[in-house]
């Protein structure tokens, strides 16, 4: 069962580094060149683009790089980290309708070395990033809370006290990601081992947020090319796309359930609509920008209850040959920070069976999710063909 007539052909990707001569823009378009040459398409027969998180490069921009001659499809997604899933399923149902027949899905960002960087001793503008510019900028800012980890340490020690959590859960999370990143060449820290030690001697940024517990600030960028299905024999099917959005999309403070957030609706309902259950799904490149929204989607998709997945990570069950291996590629914390296109071309190639030592074997069934600003949920679920 498929909600859409569309699946992935292609994929594309820059290299993940720190620092680079490319603008944002050209790095884009690389990664959407490079998503046309796995499919095997040529990048003038691209007659959609749907750009996800930031708005450039133009349309103007990838008519004039690629040749475009027809471009009947556009959109922009602006969900901050759910982005990326959201932008896959809307160009799934383009293609599915006729709006279009070659979509482009593009992401990409200098996060280290461009504007976008939360390093930056300017804090001031990273308000205009998330939701309720006016209480970030009025009541929050003056009190010295800034930057992501600030805002959502709120939602951890919640879910902490509520539940009595084991922060060694968050400490699974990071450790299992960077074993994976470590068998991924194209990870900015493939050769960089995390062990125990290092993750409990680094410094608390934010309680209960240690240095390894936040997601990595990289250069690059990520390309899905979608098509009508039959268009290629290395298509991977698109089951299901969904969003969900907080009940108060621009706080978290003042919500009724500090805990309820966007993927509390999107995963469980793109299950259903994929026809199928947790218990169906080999891998899951889940959301990662802090350890703990890990363990939180693992709850509030379902396949645990809330307060339970320090257990359910335990035991080396997130890992590869685990029960469900989580973050195959390393996630944003191991292989670099692309807002979520990574987790969708990590997952295609898992279902193409192309990841090498880090293959999930007989995988068939495959989940992603977005996290983005201060709760909007995405969730993809892809199937081999």
């Amino acid at each position: 069962m498929s909600q859409f007539n569309a699946d992935i052909i292609g994929v594309g990707q820059t290299e993940y580094t720190r620092g680079t001569e490319r603008s944002e823009s050209q790095q884009i378009i690389h990664a959407a060149i490079e998503a046309c040459k796995d499919a095997g398409v040529d990048t003038s027969d691209v007659d959609g683009i749907v750009m996800a998180w930031n708005d450039i490069p133009s349309n103007e921009d990838f008519i004039n790089a690629l040749g475009i001659t027809d471009l009947r499809y556009h959109s922009h997604v602006h969900i901050g980290g759910a982005s990326a899933a959201a932008a896959v399923g809307q160009a799934a149902a383009a293609v599915s309708c006729g709006m279009a027949e070659n979509v482009l899905v593009t992401l990409g960002w200098n996060a280290y070395s461009g504007k976008h960087s939360f390093s930056s001793a300017d804090q001031t503008d990273s308000a205009i990033y998330v939701p309720g510019k006016e209480i970030r900028q009025n009541l929050e800012m003056p009190l010295g809370i800034f930057a992501p980890m600030q805002w959502y340490s709120f939602h951890a020690n919640r879910w902490i006290h509520e539940y009595n959590i084991d922060p060694n859960a968050m400490r699974t999370v990071s450790l299992t990601t960077r074993k994976h990143a470590n068998l991924n060449p194209n990870a900015y820290f493939q050769s960089r081992k995390l062990t125990e030690e290092d993750y409990d001697n680094s410094k608390v940024l934010v309680k209960p947020f240690h240095l390894f517990d936040i997601s990595l600030e990289t250069d690059g960028a990520a390309a899905v090319l979608v098509s009508r299905k039959g268009n290629s024999d290395k298509g991977v099917s698109i089951l299901a796309s969904t969003e969900g959005h907080a009940d108060y999309p621009d706080d978290i403070l003042g919500r009724r359930d500090i805990l309820n957030m966007g993927i509390t609706k999107a995963g469980p309902r793109a299950l259903q609509i994929a026809g199928v259950t947790t218990d169906d799904i080999d891998f899951a490149e889940l959301y990662d920008c802090f350890t703990f929204i890990v363990l939180r989607q693992l709850e509030e998709i379902g396949f645990c209850e809330r307060g339970e997945s320090p257990d359910f990570v335990a035991d080396g069950r997130i890992g590869l040959g685990g029960t469900l291996p989580v973050n195959t590629h390393g996630g944003l914390l191991s292989e670099a920070h692309v807002a979520g296109m990574n987790h969708i071309v990590e997952a295609v190639r898992q279902l193409r069976g192309e990841c090498g030592e880090r293959q999930v074997q007989d995988a068939e069934v495959g989940l992603v999710t977005g996290y983005g600003d201060f709760g909007d949920g995405s969730a993809v679920v892809l199937a081999r063909n």
